[in-house]
């Protein structure tokens, strides 16, 4: 694909980059050749390759989600935790607006 000195000009005024006529001309070669490159991996036959995030296998650890039934430690103490909140609303923190 052959990428055009106008075309990288527009695509430099999307960007709101500002380039000069040196630099035109040297980046539209450069990006052809890029393009050029992405087309050849495209030309890659990867049927039965599985798609992967990361180059070793990933694995979460999961754990149980529980709530700890330990009174001092535990969960369930919302009107504990509430108790130290300036405002509370309907359960939860109640904070300012903020709209700008």
């Amino acid at each position: 694909m052959s990428v055009t000195r106008e075309q990288v000009a527009k695509i430099a005024s999307l960007a709101r980059i500002r380039m000069t006529d040196e630099e035109l001309d040297r980046m539209a070669p450069e990006l052809s050749q890029i393009l050029d490159w992405v087309e050849q991996l495209g030309e890659v036959d990867v049927t039965g390759v599985e798609p992967m995030t990361a180059v070793i296998p990933n694995t979460l650890r999961l754990r149980a989600d529980e709530v700890d039934a330990d009174p001092l430690t535990g969960g369930n103490r919302r009107e504990d935790v509430l108790a130290n909140a300036p405002v509370a609303e309907h359960g939860f923190f109640g904070v300012p607006k903020v709209i700008e």
